[in-house]
């Protein structure tokens, strides 16, 4: 017992004496990642190299919303104004319709251009025959690389009042050229076009579904809408929670080239959304600031609504992007 107690004394002091080794500062810990990670670092540098000069080094022009923009002094050299050019644009009187456009068909077109690619890649899911199911997503993949202008100039075939294919049912009026029905025309040829190709990322999870699954439920008796409801569903979910938290990042973010072309004089009340009007007053008036003021309010709103949606999909089935 003495002998144990004494071993402990001396043992104690012996631990307490060790010396401690220094934490690597943070250079030497750098230097060690690149020397261990380089050629990853070389594989990502482009990416970055391009992300910074194409995307963060523009940014730089966004202090141009809060300035008189003067061409002889730079984007820093003008007078500082603060949210004159915000103010501006909310007292416009065509705010509340160009809002209200932009709002209407960004959630017509995310609605629907959420639903139907989902809709879709079940349905072929359940084609037995690879031959088939090849055929049918070639089809649906090919209007995905139509030109924007080679599809409103169909639009504007097929919907012509009396000869077009589909517009010689409504009479003579004009589907083009009517404000009530032109959000229809944009959401349903936006999920006509891209609704094959959006799809893809819901077959390729479909694809990694156990095959003892479908077995397991055909052996309960369950029929094609039960697996559908009670396998593939589930499977997809984590893929469709994401990719909607993706598209509320853009709710507010009419395409400019197909919406522009679509517009005219009969429908203009309706069409104007921000992206046009951002054009119309920026780049034909040459009102740079407004135009960026404007830009910079859309960008803020996006944002909020991604970090909206991302918070409450990760409180209520624990899925975020971040």
């Amino acid at each position: 017992m003495a002998t144990q107690t004494k071993a402990a004394a001396v043992a104690a002091p012996a631990g307490a004496m060790a010396p401690n080794r220094p934490k690597p500062s943070l250079m030497s810990r750098l230097a060690y990642h690149f020397e261990r990670y380089w050629q990853l670092w070389i594989l990502v540098a482009p990416g970055l190299i391009f992300m910074f000069l194409f995307a963060y080094v523009p940014m730089w022009g966004i202090q141009l919303a809060f300035r008189e923009f003067e061409p002889s002094k730079g984007l820093t050299g003008g007078e500082w104004v603060g949210f004159k050019y915000f103010i501006q644009f909310f007292q416009s009187p065509l705010f509340g319709q160009i809002m209200w456009n932009t709002v209407r068909i960004s959630l017509w077109t995310l609605v629907m251009g959420f639903v139907f690619p989902i809709i879709l890649a079940l349905l072929i899911n359940q084609i037995g025959s690879k031959k088939v199911k090849g055929f049918v997503q070639t089809v649906t993949y090919m209007p995905h690389f139509i030109s924007v202008v080679v599809i409103v100039s169909m639009l504007n075939i097929f919907l012509s009042p009396g000869s077009g294919i589909i517009g010689r049912f409504f009479g003579d009026t004009s589907l083009m050229g009517d404000p009530n029905a032109i959000t229809a025309v944009y959401w349903i040829s936006e999920v006509w076009q891209h609704c094959g190709w959006n799809c893809i990322i819901y077959l390729a999870a479909l694809s990694g579904v156990d095959t003892s699954l479908y077995e397991a439920a055909k052996m309960d008796g369950a029929s094609r809408l039960q697996l559908i409801r009670y396998v593939d569903l589930p499977a997809i979910m984590p893929t469709c929670t994401i990719l909607l938290i993706m598209q509320m990042g853009s709710v507010l973010n009419v395409g400019f080239d197909k919406i522009y072309l679509m517009q005219n004089t009969l429908n203009q009340t309706a069409t104007e959304v921000i992206s046009t009007y951002t054009y119309k007053i920026g780049i034909l008036g040459g009102q740079f600031e407004y135009s960026t003021a404007i830009g910079l309010f859309n960008t803020v709103i996006n944002f909020l609504f991604l970090m909206i949606a991302n918070g409450i999909s990760k409180k209520v089935n624990d899925a975020s992007i971040f």
